[in-house]
């Protein structure tokens, strides 16, 4: 299982707990783990730091190109080319500070004060906040956690006249699950049927387990990508969080005109360090091999948990396609997502993300989500803790 890069001996736990944010290692109690944000516990791949120092030691830190650095949007364009999404161009690739920034903007483009879009329940947080952040509203689509389908069937009776997009994580956080093809192409059928765009969200894509296979609505045919917008990000593959640096797909150059409108970046008040443009240019270009390390490293850890979670009592665990995410159906313990919460951070001193209305919508209750993009050695210790406390929650209990 270990690999020399995401080893025991990896985790730079010292810069963590100095530098690890968003409800992680820098913001926990000490002695906490937290398997929290979905952010590496590793530090990024040799070159892109040599990168980074290189453009660094140049002494210049100028503006940059209003649309973001060729270089950045020409590998961009090549990666996915090499992923089968058909015709794509540089031209209409769009470079901001994060995946979430391009989620807020391409919201910001195409909807207005009292619009509405479509999303699924559970689903990340950031689709919400997105459409509020416009002055729209959201439908939730739930997910039938019986059969493992989401709800398809439910999209026409949640449409309105309102309604001017669809939300679609894939692969999906936090349920680890890959959306198959036919789900796609359902989904780009309703969208075309009521006019409406698609806010795609791949920032997951490269994070899949064998034998899973990742679809995507550009492997479509071409009138049904027509008006899906893909953002992608570097966070969760390649670490790059703090850089904060995403990318926009657009489907046409008109569309691509609103997003860039709705970015700010023509007047230099939106868009992306170039720096950071920088580092995304080099783990696209030189970098793969650590993702394919890391995805590895994963799987193994994947495996672990999953094996361990569901030999805890109270606790259902699902082996996720993809992502490096585990979301366990906790109800059978007798607490709610949000006690189980407090019950592990105090009696088993690990942190997790509750599966509330917060974080992932009413669909995520009686379930936690958590994050192993960690070492073996801490994964096991955090496991260890958890399955302890909560064999004497169920000896309580009894």
């Amino acid at each position: 299982m270990e690999n020399a890069l995401f080893d025991d001996e990896s985790v730079p736990l010292e810069l963590l707990s100095e530098r690890a944010y968003n409800y992680r290692w820098a913001e926990t109690d000490h002695g906490v783990i937290p398997l929290t944000a979905a952010d590496p516990d590793f530090a990024v791949a040799q070159e892109i730091r040599d990168a980074i120092t290189r453009y660094a030691q140049g002494g210049v830190f100028s503006y940059g190109p209003n649309r973001g650095l060729l270089s950045l949007r020409t590998a961009m364009a090549r990666e996915l080319s090499s992923r089968n999404y058909g015709g794509v161009d540089a031209e209409r690739i769009l470079p901001l500070d994060s995946a979430a920034s391009c989620m807020f903007t391409v919201a910001r483009a195409f909807m207005k004060q009292g619009d509405e879009m479509i999303i699924f329940d559970p689903v990340d947080y950031l689709f919400e906040q997105a459409a509020t952040a416009a002055g729209g509203g959201i439908k939730r689509c739930p997910y039938d956690h019986e059969t493992g389908n989401f709800r398809l069937d439910e999209l026409e009776r949640l449409v309105t006249d309102r309604t001017r997009m669809i939300g679609v994580c894939n692969p999906h956080n936090p349920l680890g699950r890959l959306i198959k093809q036919d789900e796609l192409e359902a989904i780009a059928r309703f969208a075309q049927k009521h006019d409406l765009w698609i806010l795609n969200d791949e920032v997951w894509s490269d994070i899949i387990f064998p034998p899973g296979q990742f679809s995507s609505f550009h492997h479509l045919p071409r009138p049904l990508r027509d008006r899906v917008i893909t953002v992608h990000g570097f966070s969760k593959s390649f670490g790059l969080a703090g850089l904060r640096i995403g990318t926009i797909l657009a489907p046409c150059s008109e569309s691509y005109s609103e997003i860039l409108k709705a970015s700010h970046v023509m007047s230099t008040a939106g868009g992306a360090s170039t720096l950071s443009q920088v580092a995304a240019t080099t783990a696209l270009e030189h970098c793969r091999y650590w993702v394919d390390d890391f995805v590895a490293h994963l799987g193994g850890l994947r495996d672990l948990a999953v094996q361990r979670l569901n030999a805890m009592p109270g606790v259902n665990c699902e082996a996720p396609e993809a992502t490096y995410l585990l979301f366990p159906d906790i109800r059978e313990t007798g607490l709610g997502s949000d006690a189980i919460t407090e019950y592990l951070d105090k009696n088993a001193r690990v942190a997790v993300i509750p599966g509330n209305d917060r974080f992932f919508g009413p669909g995520a209750a009686g379930h936690i989500r958590l994050c192993f993009a960690t070492s073996e050695k801490i994964l096991v210790e955090a496991l260890d803790r958890m399955d302890g406390a909560l064999h004497s929650l169920a000896q309580k209990r009894n």
